[in-house]
């Protein structure tokens, strides 16, 4: 049998690995952004001179001949469902499949913007872009930064290790405020304007103004105001990237709809990672998640529907991590912006530093239900088997050195949210001691 996958990234390369686990079936992948899989979230460190492009492969070159994994550097023009056939845009060249896996990711929003489209004004997503943004940048003196999410964030981030001038303009009153509650937003309110970033609230792009070349030259926002500029990332979101798509049979809403087994309404084709949408998403889920790991989720699950036996997508308790600028950041569970009535929202935050963690839990039976931490690193199996087990607050609190996953030495603040704990809800809680490891004994 002759699978193949169309697009590179890690639910597609996911997949073909899984399945050559599985079975000795014929595996192709298909991409025109790379021709091998590399780590997308690495893109900024290779800007900033931390990485080479060669440091974000997640495998050798020859891993994929090693594996009988054919990697095919084209681009799929138009898919032929009913032929089972795949159409490239280099000629007459076609690639004929028994099963489809369709994980071409994502692209950056555009909203229709006068301007949009003038050269200087892109998203940060593709090799391409990164390509593109290093051709411009020689010419940036001042760059625009439009949308307040991690993308944006990271790309005012990498404008400043080449001394640019950064303005973000964020539509919403704080950043991230749709996501973050407040405390935490207003914290990276501040933070981002210590790394010298003009951050600008409540502002919205109206039009990219042309320099008579084709290029930007600056912006209008909807208050009147003008910005000289050489640069505008676009940061406003993704969506599903199904261009060639958009004609055929499959049926697509923000994504292509899969049922719990990753299948779309034709046979023998599947969608995963960001390109897919859950027309029945597990509880406490999105329809659509652009997340890494729900991605690699994906591929591991179907595989084993491909090569074993039909197997549900069940990504298990919610889990995010980014870093903001200097500030590491992890979620389990459920922490919205604004808690729901039943819920019971704990807030501990350092005096000095940017270091905060929130607890969210049912008001009657205290059972865990989510947790945000800022600059304190969380062990991952630790909160998702309290999450699972729907753990009482009290009880992870007493425990909570157990999830501390900093290095040795590190300070620790398990004793002050403790402490806040006991103070605001009146009660007398006391830390488990925690285990000694070799080296705190031998200089303690």
């Amino acid at each position: 049998m002759h699978i193949a996958i169309i697009g590179n990234g890690i639910s597609g390369i996911t997949a073909a690995r899984h399945i050559r686990k599985l079975s000795d079936h014929k595996i192709s992948v298909i991409s025109s952004e790379t021709e091998h899989f590399y780590s997308r979230t690495a893109l900024m460190y290779i800007y900033m001179g931390h990485m080479k492009y060669e440091h974000t492969k997640g495998y050798e070159d020859w891993f994929w001949e090693k594996n009988r994994i054919d990697l095919v550097f084209r681009h799929v023009d138009t898919v032929d469902f009913e032929s089972k056939t795949l159409s490239f845009s280099s000629g007459s060249e076609t690639l004929n499949y028994d099963k489809l896996i369709i994980a071409t990711g994502s692209a950056p929003n555009k909203f229709g913007w006068p301007g949009q489209d003038l050269e200087g004004v892109q998203g940060l997503y593709s090799m391409q872009d990164l390509e593109k943004l290093e051709e411009k940048s020689p010419e940036i003196e001042t760059a625009v930064i439009v949308g307040g999410g991690l993308i944006g964030l990271e790309l005012a981030e990498m404008l400043k290790t080449r001394d640019k001038k950064v303005i973000m303009l964020v539509r919403e009153k704080s950043f991230w405020n749709g996501v973050l509650p407040a405390a935490e937003s207003e914290m990276l309110n501040e933070h981002i304007k210590e790394h010298h970033i003009d951050l600008r609230l409540e502002t919205e792009l109206d039009e990219i103004i042309d320099n008579g070349n084709g290029s930007v030259k600056g912006l209008k926002t909807k208050s009147g105001e003008s910005i000289d500029c050489q640069f505008v990332g676009l940061t406003v979101g993704v969506h599903a990237n199904l261009g060639f798509l958009k004609e055929t049979e499959l049926e697509i809403d923000k994504g292509i709809l899969v049922n719990k087994y990753l299948e779309t309404n034709i046979k023998d084709v599947y969608a995963i990672g960001d390109c897919c949408q859950h027309k029945n998403p597990p509880a406490g889920r999105r329809p659509t998640e652009q997340i890494w790991y729900t991605g690699k989720i994906m591929g591991e699950t179907l595989a084993k529907t491909i090569c074993k036996e039909p197997t549900k997508y069940e990504p298990g308790v919610f889990y995010n991590s980014a870093k903001f600028l200097d500030i590491e950041y992890q979620t389990y569970g459920t922490v919205l912006a604004k808690p729901e009535d039943n819920v019971e929202s704990f807030f501990w935050k350092h005096p000095e530093k940017n270091i905060l963690v929130r607890l969210n839990f049912e008001k009657e039976s205290k059972a865990i239900i989510g947790v945000n931490t800022f600059g304190i690193r969380m062990r991952h199996e630790t909160w998702d088997k309290w999450l699972t087990d729907k753990t009482s607050v009290e009880d992870i609190l007493i425990d909570l050195p157990k999830a501390n996953f900093d290095p040795e030495f590190f300070a620790t603040y398990e004793q002050d949210i403790v402490s806040h704990y006991n103070q605001t809800y009146n009660t007398h809680l006391e830390l488990k001691k925690p285990k000694k490891s070799f080296f705190s004994k031998l200089f303690n």
